[in-house]
């Protein structure tokens, strides 16, 4: 295979699994929606809200909208925290994600366990979690055309498999008002590892490195029982700045959020949704919410806005 066409293609395959700084794994304009799978050890919103335990969420993520193979995210997940579990309690759940940019794309699964340190883990508690699972990465080579030529690269539709572990410590506290704070350190790619394809004709390896995320947040809880919460969510991949999103979003009393904000790498973001519960006459949560994420920086092309659906459903056991 000629040198030019090894080199587009290695380029191809960095290019697709590049988003923004570097960034190789899903990012999320919801953060805290999907907080426990940036963070392993992390709570849901509605248990940090209300105490509810038992969460069942999905999210859907296309970014750069109007570009044709820009990434695409879905996600399903599952978290559980024994709410009387007394020193020591259970922390559990797990996930499933897709992630495909173009003719590139990897699959997962991973299950999540840990424990909550404290007296009682519905007001404060530090949380310690790992998880663990099974990722699948794959290229259509198929779909991958030279730019000059028209014709297809000669390789073969491949994928490969490797285990993948994830690492997370998380504390949360109440204060006598009902506000709470919390704050998280993550690594949720322990491992890494190369990802390399090869044929007859050569190899082709993609590197897959080492994130590093902080999370951290407060509640302000209202006397009319409105939520406003502050956020912000670092970022750190080798070779690549570090990268930051702040977020301020406010729940009314009627349970309709809105909320906004800025990341370091340029973006803008604003987000809408409802928590219907009490309100409608449920004993459990149900969470929509929709995020819109749109590029301003003057670095580059435009690449358009990128729009995110959530959805959560939390039970109080």
């Amino acid at each position: 295979m000629p040198l030019f066409r090894r080199l587009m293609l290695a380029g191809l395959l960095l290019g697709s699994l590049n988003v923004a700084t570097a960034q190789q794994l899903s990012l999320f304009t919801q953060y805290r929606e999907n907080a426990t799978l940036i963070n392993p050890a992390a709570m849901e919103t509605d248990f940090l809200s209300y105490g509810y335990n038992l969460t069942f969420g999905a999210s859907y993520r296309k970014q750069w909208a109007g570009i044709s193979g820009s990434p695409e995210t879905q996600a399903v997940r599952a978290s559980y925290v024994n709410k009387n579990g007394g020193g020591a309690s259970l922390l559990a759940g797990g996930y499933v994600i897709n992630d495909q940019t173009g003719p590139t794309g990897y699959t997962g699964v991973y299950g999540r366990i840990g424990a909550v340190i404290g007296g009682d883990p519905e007001y404060s508690g530090l949380s310690l979690a790992i998880s663990a699972g099974y990722v699948s990465y794959a290229v259509r080579a198929s779909e991958i055309r030279l730019r000059d030529e028209g014709d297809v690269i000669g390789m073969v539709n491949q994928s490969q498999s490797h285990p993948d572990v994830g690492f997370g410590i998380y504390y949360y506290a109440m204060d006598y008002n009902d506000n709470m704070f919390y704050a998280g350190l993550s690594v949720p790619q322990v491992l890494g590892f190369d990802v390399t394809f090869q044929d007859e004709e050569g190899e082709y390896s993609v590197q897959r490195l080492q994130h590093a995320y902080a999370m951290t947040g407060y509640h302000f809880l209202f006397g009319n029982d409105g939520i406003l919460e502050l956020s912000a969510w670092g970022k750190y991949v080798k070779n690549a700045p570090f990268n930051a999103d702040f977020n301020l979003r406010y729940q009314t009393p009627s349970a309709l959020w809105l909320g906004g904000g800025i990341s370091t790498a340029g973006n803008a973001q604003v987000e809408a949704g409802v928590t219907l519960g009490d309100n409608v006459g449920l004993d459990n949560i149900v969470r929509i919410g929709y995020g819109l994420n749109y590029s301003f920086s003057s670095f580059g092309p435009s690449v358009g806005s990128t729009h995110e659906l959530q959805a959560s459903f939390s039970i109080d056991r």
